[in-house]
């Protein structure tokens, strides 16, 4: 949401009070630049009043000389506050996009920090300005609503939910404020770098003198606009169902839907089934989008989609759940498999990998009551080369196996910014 001009405290303090009041830890991304060393003192003088506990982070990617004492500035600015601090170490592995695997990566390492402490939100130091140019960014890559919509305030990802407080106050607000109070950061000299689009993005807002504050009110209202297809989405899918991980649509809303709510269905859809935390590229969805409705039986993003029966269904593909990592018992016997189920009941030594087609043939399968593809597709028990147990094939005791997700997660995704 944008705002007037006005006490950049004032602001700051109403959006933690909207974003983070519930919760009782917070996680600061703390690059010790100006924009996450602002969000720091202003969280921490927030916190000092509400009695909420926070702790800093640092992630150093290791791509400049001195990103180890910059790290440790940082640190030192966390603990004059008296909020403790880590520095997280990512060393990159293969080639790519640089700034894509080093944002990932940051998320990731993140994440798992913030799990270790048991904090369920961390703090971003997303401003103004960086909504401004996300825009821009986005619009040169030919985004959807979506995109153009911006960054929103709170986002929930890799297990986490990810706060941006300060989203209504300028870059430069912030760098007044600070100086205001004496507080000194770190200028990161990649923020002069025009191998990066946001850095080039940033420099093109300068020279053409292009208003911030209107080009990030823009990206509030395209949000208006997205979040009533996302409730018309939400409408057209009144009658979805699940069953052991698949979902059903049904048909007949799909079908007559405007093509971008059939879209937001369909790569929700896929989400659901996979737990993928992306959706599928576009161009393989409007594709499936035009063959669907000539009765095709796709597969789409590790999943398998056709119609019958009044629906449009959606199954975990078998080729995919095999190539879906081992999953090992932790010590209480539990294991997470495909980021789809979730195991109980197993033995040490004992491993969760796909079913399969080869052994259905004498399990009795077709008393599960559902298909070859879903149950070659779901999770076996084996011990070596031996099957231990088919879970979603009833056989007595043993182990017990649900799916990780049920409807009200599908029509959640759907909502997904």
């Amino acid at each position: 949401m944008t705002a007037e001009p006005g006490p950049v405290a004032a602001v700051v303090h109403a959006a933690l009070d909207r974003l983070a009041g519930d919760f009782p830890g917070l996680g600061i991304a703390l690059s010790g630049g100006g924009d996450s060393t602002a969000l720091m003192h202003l969280a921490h003088d927030w916190a000092r009043r509400s009695g909420l506990t926070l702790k800093a982070v640092t992630v150093d990617h290791g791509l400049r000389p001195d990103s180890a004492d910059e790290a440790r500035q940082a640190g030192m600015a966390a603990a004059a506050l008296g909020i403790s601090h880590d520095t997280l170490v990512w060393s990159r592995e293969g080639g790519g996009n640089l700034m894509a695997a080093a944002r990932e990566a940051r998320l990731r390492l993140i994440s798992d920090w913030a799990r270790r402490h048991g904090l369920d939100a961390v703090l971003l130091g997303h401003t103004l300005d960086d909504q401004a140019e996300t825009l821009l960014m986005r619009l040169g890559r030919g985004a959807g609503i979506d995109g153009l919509s911006g960054m929103v305030p709170l986002r929930r990802s890799h297990g986490l939910c990810w706060l941006r407080p300060m989203l209504a106050v300028s870059r430069a607000d912030l760098r007044d404020w600070l100086r205001a109070r004496g507080v000194t950061w770190v200028e990161d000299p990649s923020n002069q770098n025009r191998d990066f689009d946001r850095i080039r993005t940033r420099k093109a807002l300068a020279a053409l003198d292009l208003p911030a504050r209107q080009l990030a009110q823009s990206a509030e209202n395209l949000a208006m606009a997205r979040d009533a297809l996302q409730h018309f989405a939400a409408q057209a899918a009144q009658g979805a169902r699940v069953r052991a991980g698949a979902l059903d649509l049904p048909w007949d809303a799909f079908r007559d839907a405007p093509a971008e709510i059939r879209r937001r269905l369909l790569v929700a859809g896929l989400r659901f089934v996979t737990g993928a935390d992306y959706p599928a590229r576009r161009e393989q969805v409007l594709h499936a989008l035009d063959a669907l409705p000539g009765g095709a039986r796709l597969t789409l993003d590790g999943v398998i989609a056709e119609t019958g029966g009044g629906f449009l269904r959606m199954i975990r593909e078998p080729a995919a759940a095999a190539r879906s990592p081992e999953a090992r018992p932790d010590a209480a016997g539990n294991a997470v498999w495909d980021r789809r189920w979730r195991l109980r009941g197993l033995r040490p030594g004992w491993v969760v990998r796909a079913l399969g087609y080869d052994l259905l043939p004498g399990l009795g399968w077709r008393g599960a009551g559902l298909g070859r593809d879903e149950l070659a597709a779901g999770p076996g028990i084996w011990a070596g080369t031996e099957l231990v147990a088919a879970p979603l094939i009833p056989a007595g005791d043993g182990p017990c196996a649900q799916p990780l997700r049920g409807l009200c997660d599908f029509r959640a995704m759907l909502y997904t910014h």
